[in-house]
């Protein structure tokens, strides 16, 4: 799965439109603007259609605030 665009955002929590790369099922979920969720949750996210995960060319969005940024 990977993230098909942003539908809001507060702080670091936000909501998107996840879609799989293998069979194009699309859905709605949470997430945490960090860099672990970026590269090691999103990637490993199971499709409830086809039971894949992210393939090896996933690429990682960046986060919208530092590290180090207090919110």
């Amino acid at each position: 799965m990977h993230i098909k665009r942003f539908i809001s955002q507060n702080r670091r929590d936000f909501r998107a439109v996840y879609v799989c790369e293998h069979c194009s099922f699309a859905e709605e979920g949470y997430g945490y603007d960090d860099e672990n969720f970026h590269q090691n949750v999103i990637p490993q996210k199971k499709c409830k259609k086809c039971g894949k995960v992210a393939g090896p060319g996933y690429r990682a969005y960046a986060t919208k605030h530092a590290a180090d940024a207090v919110l």
